[in-house]
């Protein structure tokens, strides 16, 4: 049965490993370093040590005797014992010892080669004598300027090996208190490391990662991620699409490569919220601290597309507003049928013949060429709609409608957005006895519309910034956001390349104006240059 082996214990075993065999190799250097060391002191002793044998007038005086070895031998194994070293040994110009351990070999030639000292040099290295193999030194005694003989000065290989190995204890208690504190120290490193990745195995991690990206890249929500640097460190599939961003932000400051009022946002901190407009979608965006181990790390945003579902309140409150205009209606039509029962149970016929007619003549007023002169359903609601509502606040709403051609197609999709948003806006401004004037003129090249309203109009600076997004005349009250028909009728109006205007109305308050060219119109014009 095969048992899988804990990242904790793979961790260890790897420092362990690596300890060891950096232990190893200190341990070799260290002897060899050791070693050199012992070699170089007992070269520098036997140096001295063969130096001053030479240059002792006792011995070179001793070379003109007839028997030179009888006052060359105390001398040399006199020094031998004081300087610790294995032998001295004297010889002449012939290389006979006058001087030797072993007295027997006292009047022999030396088994080594004397020519480097003979020739004045000095010789430092390893030979095999009579007495095994040494380290040796060998320099030449002068008298004069002549040379007589030459010194000779070793120390056995193998009491240098027993000087190593004396060192060795000491060596050895060192490297294995290190290889321990490095053993100790491995553990310790891999049980914080297995803390900080919460102990998990690197399986589980991989297999988090691998649904972490799953469901960032695949959730209805966009997602940016920034550390306190300000640099991107996430961004979803979501976000990019929202934000019509490049792929690359990943690592990229900021305020390099998001818009300006998402890093407002963002370096507002936690719970900061706010609507953000992308072209011609509304996104709701929240901001939050990231806080791990309570330590801030950086900050997320995250991203709603409120499009659709302000598209879906907008119609919502339309026919919410038609319905409770028509349930006036409703009610005003059944008091006026109480109206003519009465006249008609008095007998006031004529009477009630005029009154018909004049009801007839209100209710048709202003509607029955509507549906004729636009195609589009959604441009015939959105007007049929507003004018209810104007009529139950008792708003006047003047439609001056002058197309060449029936309003549909693409086209008319914008133009609901465009008067749906001038048209509230309007309303709001003028309030109950007002008036608001709409004209929607059309000619071979492009389509007009002008709203004009008798309210206060824009006042001061908030004209030239009324198409930015959040600025807005009307305090918000909670239930819908401010600043944002106007920003989003701006959107429309550059992206069909037509133009939009903002002045003061001849009826005292805003005027508005709308020119949208015709796809045909603008595709003509792309082909012909």
């Amino acid at each position: 049965m095969r048992f899988p082996v804990t990242l904790r214990a793979q961790l260890l075993i790897l420092q362990a490993l690596i300890i060891t065999v950096v232990v190893l190799i200190t341990g070799v250097t260290a002897t060899v370093i050791q070693s050199q060391a012992i070699r170089e002191a007992h070269k520098v002793r036997m140096v001295g040590v063969a130096s001053s044998i030479a240059n002792l007038p006792a011995v070179t005086d001793a070379f003109g005797t007839a028997h030179p070895e009888q006052a060359i031998q105390p001398i040399a194994e006199l020094i031998r014992s004081a300087s610790d070293v294995t032998y001295v040994v004297v010889t002449d110009a012939e290389g006979i010892r006058y001087s030797h351990p072993n007295p027997e070999r006292i009047g022999e030639r030396v088994s080594t080669d004397p020519s480097i000292p003979l020739s004045g040099e000095r010789f430092v290295g390893t030979e095999e004598g009579t007495l095994g193999v040494s380290w040796r030194v060998k320099v030449p005694i002068y008298d004069g300027d002549r040379i007589i003989g030459t010194t000779s000065v070793g120390v056995l290989e193998t009491e240098l090996r027993e000087d190593l190995y004396d060192s060795m204890p000491a060596l050895l208690a060192w490297l294995i208190g290190a290889g321990l504190v490095g053993t100790v120290g491995a553990y310790i490193t891999s049980q914080l490391i297995w803390r900080r990745i919460h102990h998990q195995e690197p399986e589980q991690i991989a297999a988090l990662l691998t649904q972490r990206d799953a469901l960032l890249h695949n959730i209805g929500e966009g997602l940016i991620a920034v550390d306190t640097h300000g640099t991107v460190t996430l961004v979803n599939d979501e976000a990019i699409r929202l934000l019509e961003l490049d792929e690359q932000v990943l690592g990229q400051p900021a305020r390099q490569v998001l818009a300006e009022q998402v890093c407002r946002l963002l370096d507002a901190g936690n719970t900061a919220e706010g609507l953000i407009l992308v072209g011609e979608r509304v996104l709701l965006a929240k901001a939050s601290d990231g806080i791990v181990d309570g330590r801030r790390i950086g900050s997320i945003l995250v991203l709603r597309d409120r499009t659709e579902l302000r598209r879906i309140l907008r119609d919502l409150s339309g026919a919410k507003d038609l319905t409770e205009a028509l349930r006036a209606q409703a009610h005003e039509f059944s008091n006026r049928l109480h109206v003519l029962s009465g006249m008609l149970h008095l007998g006031q016929v004529d009477a009630a013949k005029q009154q018909l007619q004049r009801f007839t003549a209100s209710t048709s007023h202003g509607t029955e060429t509507l549906p004729s002169l636009v195609a589009h359903p959604g441009v015939q609601a959105l007007l049929l709609a507003k004018g209810a509502i104007c009529r139950e606040q008792d708003i006047t709403l003047v439609m001056d409608i002058q197309l060449i051609s029936p309003l549909g197609g693409a086209l008319a999709d914008d133009v609901v957005t465009v008067l749906g948003n001038l048209l509230d806006n309007a309303m709001e401004s003028t309030g109950f006895h007002g008036r608001i004037e709409v004209l929607i003129s059309q000619d071979h090249t492009q389509l007009h519309l002008e709203v004009h309203d008798d309210g206060p109009g824009f006042a001061g600076q908030i004209a030239a910034r009324a198409t930015q997004l959040g600025v807005s005349t009307k305090t918000a009250d909670g239930k819908q956001a401010r600043g944002i028909g106007l920003a989003l009728v701006t959107r429309i109006v550059q992206r069909h390349g037509g133009a939009l205007d903002i002045s003061t109305s001849e009826l005292g308050g805003a005027a508005v104006s709308v020119d949208l060219p015709h796809p045909q119109a603008t595709q003509g014009k792309d082909e012909a240059q």
